[in-house]
């Protein structure tokens, strides 16, 4: 029939500085915790992708590290890998946030990526819970003067403001395409990568300024048993590196105390999300400097 909508479908990365909420913006988009969300920059490192089923459309969402300063070979790469991925994407997401008074210096190097690659980008202004709206009327006018955006949104992930705007301009501006994935699925992150992923947001949220950064989550085993009761059940070890041993202290806290919270808080997550029984174990080790080391950083490497 004419009338029948056409089915869409396409890419689409989310770029902005550190902690401006694009972990947050796509797990509100997909109603799954896919990327790690912590109160602290850099939380992502790798690509990850989201997929949201509409009745019209497949969106698959590429998160992206923040655009930050690097100071490591870890950093580089994840900046490396922010900008590569928007290159092949059929929209762009710029999230900015509402508290901003003026374009600053990781923004300004965002746009002019974006003017570079002229791609189809909607800006979208995050956190508008925490400004005025004369703050963000100045913000849209400011960045309007700076590229020919599609759309521009302001959200809070906080109140839920806006969130199905975003899908709808997406949408809005893809092509005619097929489902790339199972209508089931929402992310292409293996059960061990979200098991990690889960390990180390629990980690980010609970420890010091000074230690989180310094951390690599390593699933060692992870194997799927019977009770003697016949119901299944994970389980799983896994070691969380730090880079010194003042940090692997910190850690394991006073008798164990910090590693239990971790883990009891990363296991209901994952019980949730897997909708699995999971019996999960947690060491600490030292790696120094492994942030800089070539072996462990090419599991980031999205290219």
């Amino acid at each position: 029939m004419e009338n029948e909508k056409k089915f869409k479908s396409g890419f689409v990365s989310i770029l902005g500085r550190t902690n401006v909420g694009k972990s947050s913006i796509i797990n509100s988009l997909v109603g799954e915790k896919v990327a790690a969300i912590a109160n602290k920059p850099q939380t992502t490192r790798t690509v990850i992708r989201a997929i949201v089923n509409r009745p019209n459309s497949q969106i698959i969402f590429i998160d992206t590290p923040g655009i930050h300063k690097p100071k490591s070979k870890l950093g580089n790469v994840m900046v490396e890998n922010a900008f590569e991925v928007s290159k092949d994407v059929d929209v762009v997401i710029f999230v900015v946030e509402a508290t901003s008074e003026n374009i600053g210096k990781g923004d300004r190097m965002i746009l002019d990526k974006i003017k570079e690659a002229n791609k189809k980008t909607i800006l979208v202004i995050n956190k508008i819970d925490l400004v005025d709206k004369a703050q963000v009327a100045s913000l849209i006018d400011l960045f309007s003067k700076e590229y020919d955006f599609a759309s521009i949104i302001p959200v809070s992930t906080v109140k839920n403001t806006n969130i199905n705007v975003i899908l709808d301009e997406i949408e809005n501006n893809l092509k005619e395409g097929p489902a790339y994935y199972n209508i089931e699925e929402y992310t292409d992150q293996t059960t061990r990568d979200l098991v990690q992923e889960t390990i180390r947001e629990k980690a980010l949220k609970l420890l010091n300024d000074e230690v989180p950064h310094g951390i690599l989550v390593e699933v060692d085993k992870m194997k799927m048993r019977k009770t003697m009761e016949n119901e299944k059940f994970y389980n799983i070890e896994a070691t969380i590196y730090c880079l010194r041993e003042s940090h692997k202290g910190i850690i394991i806290g006073k008798n164990g105390s910090m590693l239990k919270k971790i883990g009891t808080y990363a296991r209901e997550d994952l019980e949730r999300m897997l909708g699995i029984k999971i019996n999960l174990k947690l060491w600490v080790k030292v790696r120094e400097d492994w942030i800089n080391s070539d072996k462990f950083i090419k599991p980031f490497k999205a290219f």
